[in-house]
């Protein structure tokens, strides 16, 4: 192959625009891309086949758009310092290119690993920052500010052309070949061109109303962006999608469509808020941000309430649905993702560590940084922010008043009327036999009452709030955590008396989400 190999290696950056490592190396010789499919990642808790069939798409695309420019994704199946060890071998490199990755535990042990193994063989491996995400951050002050001038630069053009390396390409191996279970969900259009798309029809027309159609799950397919699957795996870029946004929101002017581009704007900017929660303390994949809550519902774990929950088994409708919906599709609107959330951790009473990666294998969206930090803030551990003990009846009936999202996914329910859709255990007898269900035959009865079990959970959060010692822990996780702008997310008062009803308070109505 001849000297000055730089080789590229794509994990969660599938795309040649924006690809700063790729740009870089091609300036340097000859540019060998590798994508290495890694039986030990697609081993791991969180991950599933769904997500595989994305990855799968957008390496084919991936592979088609290095061909178009004279070098084709070469794909290789194994861990990777064994496959970078053949290859250095057989192809004398002279440096590894990647982009930094904020991933999980294994991620984290395996780039150890390939570090360890560059350094045995002198070889430069060259870690381009990715998204707003800081490697080695000291702390969170200023990093906002960081983050906006880092996304304000502009974007990389892929290269050019690429000299041919040669090499044969070798095969995206198939789910089973990673020996991934089979996976209903549907597909997803994928790939940097697929992505946008999506961007231009979200930012043309259908996000008009985001601002006020996120949270219900009847408007939110739509209403969404539904680029969270792209931005997870590399399709885009967050720079990319940034720009665009700024772009559309000077031609939208001062209407309803600019402040919900507005909205979205912002919730880029909180999802590199929270991967950074990860990138800082990778720890919290498995251990609580507050230390005080650890133990706290380990020790009553109900393996068949986690069951149902996953199932969408629990008899709350709106639970159940939303569960149904993410089973099917791999995607649910960031307000049913809290909402499904907080009844595992709080009526059902359970450990987001044994919730957490069931949850994950079900998004195509999975992103780490963002899935570890939200299971912790909705289970109320990180010590931070009000408790959100979600009411799914009342969100039920806020977001589906009439229930065509339980219809859609409950058919067993569809005959029930809508005055009892929401709360199917309240129909009298008479009704239940004219609609046709049996509570526990054809749809399932409640797995616990969810008042009086939500109003008990939160009672034992807020008793840890007030030991000894509970202040001090968390000024460092503020330290290490925080927004640096004042929100409404941060409890000020973290020993105050909880409210007896389950619902939102007023803050937890008006939290940031980033619903893509």
């Amino acid at each position: 192959m001849g000297r000055k190999v730089q080789l590229v290696w794509f994990k969660r950056d599938l795309r040649t625009l924006d690809h700063a490592a790729l740009a870089q190396a091609a300036a340097r010789g000859l540019v060998l891309p590798l994508y290495i499919a890694e039986p030990g990642f697609w081993a791991q808790p969180t991950a599933s086949a769904r997500q595989w069939h994305f990855v799968a798409g957008a390496l084919e695309a991936l592979r088609a758009d290095l061909a178009r420019l004279g070098a084709p994704l070469v794909v290789r199946q194994g861990e990777a310092v064994a496959v970078l060890d053949a290859l250095h071998r057989a192809h004398r490199l002279t440096a590894l290119w990647s982009h930094e990755e904020t991933g999980e535990a294994w991620s984290f042990a395996r780039d150890r690993a390939v570090a360890a193994w560059a350094r045995r063989h002198g070889l430069p491996w060259h870690q381009i920052q990715g998204a707003g995400v800081v490697r080695c951050l000291k702390g969170r002050d200023g990093w906002a500010g960081h983050w906006e001038r880092q996304m304000a630069t502009a974007e990389t053009p892929a290269p050019r052309a690429l000299p041919a390396h040669r090499l044969d390409p070798g095969a995206i191996p198939s789910a089973a070949g990673l020996s991934l279970a089979p996976d209903p969900a549907a597909p997803i259009a994928t790939g940097t061109q697929a992505a946008r798309e999506t961007l231009a029809s979200f930012l043309e027309y259908r996000g008009e109303n985001y601002r006020t159609e996120m949270s219900s799950p009847v408007t939110a397919y739509d209403a969404c962006s539904r680029l969270s699957p792209h931005l997870a795996w590399g399709t885009l870029s967050t720079r990319m999608a940034l720009h665009d946004a700024k772009a559309a929101r000077t031609r939208h002017g001062r209407s309803r469509f600019a402040q919900s581009i507005d909205s979205f704007i912002k919730r880029l900017h909180w999802r590199c808020h929270f991967m950074q929660k990860l990138e800082d303390e990778p720890a919290i994949e498995h251990r609580t941000m507050h230390p005080l809550y650890e133990g706290l519902r380990e020790p009553d774990h109900d393996e068949d309430h986690l069951q149902a929950w996953l199932k969408g088994e629990t008899g709350l409708p709106m639970v159940d649905a939303s569960m149904r919906a993410l089973n099917a599709t791999g995607w649910l609107n960031f307000r049913m993702r809290a909402m499904v959330v907080s009844v595992a951790a709080y009526p059902l009473w359970l450990d987001w560590r044994r919730f957490g990666p069931g949850l994950a294998r079900l998004f195509t969206d999975f992103e780490p940084g963002i899935h570890w930090s939200q299971c912790q803030m909705q289970s109320g551990t990180t010590g931070l922010n009000t408790l959100r003990v979600y009411n799914p009846v009342k969100q039920s009936k806020d977001h589906d008043p009439d229930g065509r999202f339980l219809r859609r996914w409950l058919p067993e329910l569809e005959g029930v009327p809508t005055k009892h859709i929401h709360e199917p255990w309240s129909m009298p007898e008479a009704v239940a036999r004219a609609a046709g269900v049996r509570l526990g035959r054809d749809y399932p009865v409640l797995v616990v009452e969810p008042v009086a079990a939500a109003r008990a959970a939160r009672e034992r959060v807020y008793a840890r709030r007030r030991q000894e010692g509970f202040a001090e822990a968390k000024q460092e996780v503020i330290r290490r955590h925080a927004s640096r702008k004042r929100s409404p997310r941060e409890d000020p008062q973290p020993t105050a008396r909880p409210r007896t009803r389950t619902r939102e308070s007023e803050n937890e109505s008006r939290q940031i989400s980033f619903d893509f």
